[in-house]
Parts: structure tokens; sequence; C-alpha cells
């Protein structure tokens, strides 16, 4: 690789011990690259002259000089049970990076073999779930949520047995941050105050430096008052592009507000409020229309294991941003994807009666918004459509239309805005379960051309209009499991 400012570090080292297990990668054999995402290369301060360069440090069988690969050990709640043998189980932490612009990344090797977390995992990761997991973190970046992402991937010969055999493949996933709640779990419940202290102090050092001048509690309370608020606001985004995310167990909650741990998630097709999206959750915990209110939870797990620090009053009050924090940023949200700037008190029940609506009639979340985006230039059939009952539609058309004469922004305007916030291309589950059966046949093309598309979800891009196609009925509530 050549890099102009490309600085490497290793701060996590500098953690008390118990947080890491220094382990080996287990090399893959047969490796190939498959996917190299320069783009984000070039962010992060390097240019891959060669992609094969990399395929080495992918398949586990090289490391670069600095690089120092660690388990990090959590704990978490999965599905509300609290978990003390968690840690990364088929990941290592490989280094941190400083890119020109002095962001950080962490670089995370996810498929590189056993741990001692791995519990009674092989600690692989299979090609079906590493292309699920590279497309939705891409896609996400593309809708501008905050999310980790893929640097590339590489497959492998290897046979991996899940309820089938699969190949194995592995994904160098980055980010700035690989801290979870669960670090602070595993800090308070089995180490100790002063290493809860030492970990926020670690965090906010590199993730919150405009808090460091902070006195010691007010920089603790104002740092905990931004979690909470950074993970509602990703939320509520979650929410508007109808996001399920499927395993929102605390250790898959990063502490810097990012979409983290790609398992079986999904965007909606038809908009179902209780849709659950991963075939093992039972009790339907992480549905859809739960997930702010895990979100919190999730919130509650992180203070407790800050009180041994912290005083109680200002831990309760921090919580209290969870619900401020959503609220203003999905009203916000849902005003921007219907195009309503000027604020009326009635407009949460507008929203609440759509999404009433979109539930009750099956209607497909995404061409409806992007539908509405496009009204005045394309009439009201491409809304109607999306309707079984076109009376349904009628009604609420003139219901919206009668709310939009209290706008003052131009027709024009109005609707350019909301084509930059409601997506034409999202990662339907069907298309990802297209580019994974050719990608098992040895073709990356698909999965290639694809990313392209999700890479600009709110362009017109008249010559990919198939892949704003309403699913095929094969490609609807396709279950996906946990097991990668």
């Amino acid at each position: 690789m050549s890099s102009n400012e490309f600085r490497v570090e290793h701060r996590y080292l500098e953690l008390p011990d118990s947080f890491y297990t220094r382990v080996q990668p287990s090399p893959l054999k047969d490796a190939r690259m498959v996917c190299f995402n320069h783009k984000l290369a070039e962010q992060m301060g390097f240019h891959a002259q060669s992609e094969s360069d990399w395929t080495a440090v992918g398949a586990g069988a090289e490391l670069l000089e600095g690089m120092d690969p660690v388990a990090m050990k959590y704990t978490g709640h999965q599905f509300g049970v609290y978990n003390p043998d968690l840690g990364d189980g088929r990941g290592l932490l490989l280094w941190e990076t400083t890119g020109p612009d002095g962001r950080r990344w962490d670089w995370h090797l996810k498929g590189a073999g056993m741990t001692p977390y791995s519990r009674f995992g092989d600690g692989r990761a299979v090609l079906r779930s590493t292309i699920r997991e590279y497309l939705c973190s891409e896609a996400m970046h593309g809708l501008g949520i905050p999310t980790t992402r893929a640097l590339f991937m590489i497959s492998a010969r290897d046979p991996v047995r899940r309820e089938s055999i699969e190949t194995a493949a592995a994904l160098v996933r980055v980010a700035q941050s690989h801290i979870r709640f669960g670090h602070f779990e595993f800090a308070a419940h089995h180490v100790g105050p002063e290493s809860v202290k030492t970990l926020l102090e670690h965090v906010i050092s590199l993730h919150f430096p405009h808090l460091i001048n902070l006195p010691d509690g007010e920089r603790h309370t104002r740092w905990f008052e931004e979690v909470v608020e950074r993970t509602a606001r990703m939320i509520a985004d979650w929410q508007a592009v109808g996001f399920c995310h499927g395993v929102m167990n605390s250790d898959n909650m990063s502490i810097i507000g990012d979409t983290f741990d790609y398992g079986p998630y999904a965007f909606l097709d038809d908009f179902d409020a209780g849709y659950i999206c991963n075939h093992t959750d039972q009790g339907g915990r992480y549905a859809y229309n739960r997930q702010p209110q895990v979100g919190f939870e999730n919130c509650q797990y992180l203070a407790r294991a800050l009180l041994p620090i912290m005083d109680e009053d200002s831990v309760r009050r921090g919580l209290r941003h969870y619900e401020t924090a959503y609220n203003a940023r999905f009203l916000q949200n849902m005003r921007d994807k219907l195009g309503l700037a000027n604020e009326q008190d009635t407009d949460l029940s507008l929203i609440m009666d759509t999404f009433s609506m979109l539930h009750e009639h099956h209607v497909d979340y995404t061409a409806f918004f992007r539908a509405l985006s496009n009204l005045q230039a394309r009439g009201h059939s491409p809304v109607r459509d999306l309707f079984v009952d076109r009376s349904v539609a009628d009604q609420w058309l003139e219901r919206y239309e009668e709310r939009l004469m209290s706008e003052t922004r131009a027709h024009d305007e109005r609707e350019y805005a909301m084509r930059g916030v409601n997506p034409k291309y999202i990662l339907r589950n069907y298309l990802a379960q297209q580019v994974i059966q050719e990608a098992q046949n040895g073709d990356y093309q698909p999965m290639k051309a694809l990313l392209k598309v999700l890479e600009r979800p709110f362009d017109e891009q008249p010559e990919n209009e198939a892949y704003a196609a309403l699913p095929p009925d094969w490609g609807k509530h396709l279950n996906i499991s946990c097991s990668s």
C-alpha cells in the first residue's frame, strides 16, 4: 500500500489487559479478494495499488508491521438476559490507524478463527453473512446513517458447518470505535469501579475530545448524555428508513452511536409495524416498532454499569435525554419525509395516521414516500397504485394536500428536498439474496453492481430502475437467522 498520511496506533492496548486477549488469526485456504472499497481506503489515507496485496491479511495469513491482533472482552444483555461469557468470538482487532483528516479507524478482521470467547463456535464467518454485512453497512452509509463500514472481504474454500455446509469468508470491518455498551457492563460487573473509569476516560479522550477539559463529574455526565442522545437519534434514523436491526443486544450497541453488527437485518417492504426480521426472535423482542424502546433499555444497562463511578441523579437525568432526543429526531425525520417545513401541532397526528394506514393496507414503505416526493411531477397514480383500495389513498392525499397549503416553499423546491431524504433504492432482502446466490456460484459482479446503486440511494438513476422495483412474492418476508 502507499499512504500519504496514514498513522498506525493501537490505543486499545492501553486498557488493562482484562479487556482483551492476544490471538493470532487462523489462516484460511485459497483465499481470494472479492470486493475492495477503494473510496473508503482513500478516506482512510491509503491507496491500494493492488487489491491482491491485501488478500493474505484478510485470510489471516499475514500481519502487517504494527498489527497486534486482540480479541476484545465484553459482556452484555442478549434478548434481555445478562451473559457474562461474551467477547470477540470470531473477530480480531488488528490495529488502529489515523487518516489525513485526523479520523481514527479500528480495523477488525471478522471471521478470523477461534478465540477464548468463541464459546461453542468455530470462529468463522460464512460467505452469505459476510456479503450481507458488506452490503448493509455500505447501504446505511449511503443513506447517511452512522454505521461501521466494510473495507474489503475475501472468500475461501474452507467448509463451514451451519444449517448446511457453507464456504468461509472474512471481512475487514472498520469503525471509529469497536467499543460497545457491553465493554462497560464487563468492567462494572467483573473488574471493578477503577476499570469503568479507565474505560470511560479512554473513550472520552479518543472519541469525545470536546469534553476532555471539563471537571470530572461534569465530563462524565455530559458524556453519558451524549451517548444516550446519539443512540436515540440513530434509532430514529433507522425507523425513518424502515430498517430493522434484528439483534439489538447491548453488546451490539456502539458507544459512539454507530449501527453495529449486521446479522438478521431487513428493510421493510410492505409496511408492518410489528415486523420481526430475525426468525430466532420468538417473542418479537426486537420487532421494528419495539426498537426505540429497546434502545432505551440498552441505555439503562449502560447506566447501571456507570453507577459505581457516577451519582445516581446524574445517571437518571442522562437517561431522560433519550426520549427527548428520540422524539425530536423522529418528528423532524418524518416532517422532512412529508415535506413539511412549517411546523404545525397537527403534524404528529398526520404522521401517526400515515403509519397506521401504511400498516393496515400493507403499503410498500419506501415506494410510498418516494412517490410522494414526485407528486407534482408525476401526479397521484404512483401513490394510488400502491393501494389495493384506491379510495384510501385518495382520502389521505386530500388531507395531505390540504396540509401542504400552509407550506410556503415552491412545490419543486419542496419535492427536491423530499427526494433527498426519501430513498428510491434500499437494500431489499430479495436483492441481497440474489447477489448472494450469484456469489456462491463465483460471480461477484452483481454484488458490485448493487453496491454502486446503493452508494447513491436518493438519485433517480434511470438506468437502474429495476433495483427500485417492488419485491416479487418470493422475496417478501424472507426469514433470516443469526447463524452467520
